[in-house]
């Protein structure tokens, strides 16, 4: 049974590979290697005296758990270990070939096999402990995997030591547990993955609906978010913040005479370059087309000049992967925690309105709110 829903777990997999965002990897690595862990297991069930396709089995057996090597490695971003996985397997078909035909021992090949899986799954379990997080899912995973090479460890020890029967073809009670737990975890090593799996694909969606896909600066969701966040503590703690209105000065020129790749090429340009001119605890948005937002948090009207500057004077440098472009940029600073997102934007953007008409490429501050005491600006 759990063999067969191996099977249909691969099925599983593989349609989640079709279907989830191409962030995620692995997918496909850990469906082929559910596959070649049935046909191996179909093979040992079905190799009565050959054994040729015992070799055979245990060779696919070693393939499909190294795929799942392959699969966790390509999830967590790092380079697969091809030179491992190959090494593994041929020298599984060799080493076994060798003791099942020119010098027959059973006890040397389980070793052999153990030690080889064992490998196997403590190279998983790396991965997974240097580079996974500390979510529930991702210990879920580990413990699983850390269970089946207990497993495996453990029988390639008996077979060293001469501690018990482990002749999987026997009636013992070490080889009924062993197939029965040793195929159960490798399913439970599946739906473990799949909910790690799972977990990266709703931070995935949730970081799309909060970025913009081009820049990947924060979008209006993702800014309102992060306002309300900033808004909160403002409140409480009695500060103030700043915020920037920036626009591209002509951009349609830009579009026009380069073409809109070039234009788009601008955009991620300028958005990189907002990215260095700011601090980490600023938050940059792209508002549709050329227009950017810049929240400053905890900052005054001198602090936020003096950055705007900086933004400036960055963008205006020559580079030359895009063509020259300047921009111009509305300041308002909020002191007053009563002054909602919509009327500090709309301040930002009428200061932006004021430097375009007054000839671009320059900065405008915004008038203050009437609520807003002059003195809280500096």
């Amino acid at each position: 049974m759990a063999t067969l829903m191996a099977g249909a777990m691969s099925v599983v997999l593989y349609s989640a590979h079709l279907n989830f965002p191409k962030e995620i990897q692995g997918l496909r690595e850990w469906a082929l290697a559910l596959v070649l862990l049935v046909g191996g297991v179909l093979l040992f069930a079905a190799h009565g005296k050959s054994q040729v396709l015992l070799l055979l089995a245990n060779v696919i057996m070693v393939l499909g758990l190294g795929l799942t090597v392959i699969g966790t490695e390509r999830f967590y971003n790092r380079r697969p270990s091809w030179r491992l996985y190959h090494a593994i397997w041929v020298l599984t078909a060799l080493l076994l070939g060798y003791f099942l035909w020119i010098r027959p021992d059973f006890i040397t090949r389980v070793v052999i096999s153990s030690v080889f899986v064992f490998t196997l799954h403590a190279r998983v379990i790396f991965v997974v402990f240097k580079h996974g997080d500390r979510h529930f899912s991702t210990l879920f995973f580990v413990s699983l995997v850390i269970i089946e090479a207990f497993i495996v460890g453990a029988r390639g020890i008996m077979a060293l030591t001469g501690g018990g029967d482990v002749n999987l073809l026997g009636t013992g009670t070490f080889a009924a547990l062993y197939l029965a737990t040793a195929h159960f975890m490798t399913l439970m090593m599946t739906v473990g993955f799949m909910t790690v799996c799972t977990r990266r694909l709703q931070i995935t969606l949730e970081r799309r609906s909060t970025l913009d896909p081009l820049t990947l600066t924060l979008n209006r969701r993702g800014f309102a978010d992060i306002y309300a966040k900033e808004h909160a503590l403002m409140r409480r703690e009695g500060t103030f913040m700043t915020m920037l209105n920036i626009d591209i000065d002509y951009f349609k020129r830009i579009n026009d005479s380069f073409g809109h790749a070039t234009g788009d090429c601008v955009l991620v340009d300028m958005a990189q370059m907002i990215g260095k001119a700011v601090r980490a605890s600023d938050h940059v948005a792209r508002f549709g087309g050329e227009e950017f937002v810049v929240l400053l948090p905890a900052t005054g009207l001198d602090r936020a000049l003096h950055i705007a500057g900086r933004i400036q004077a960055a963008l205006r440098a020559p580079r030359v992967d895009v063509p020259p472009y300047t921009v111009s940029i509305g300041v308002a600073c909020q002191s007053s925690a009563d002054e909602s997102l919509d009327s500090i934007l709309s301040r930002a953007d009428k200061a932006l309105y004021f430097a375009k008409e007054r000839g671009r490429d320059r900065i405008e501050v915004a008038q203050q709110a009437a609520s807003q005491p002059e003195a809280a600006l500096v």
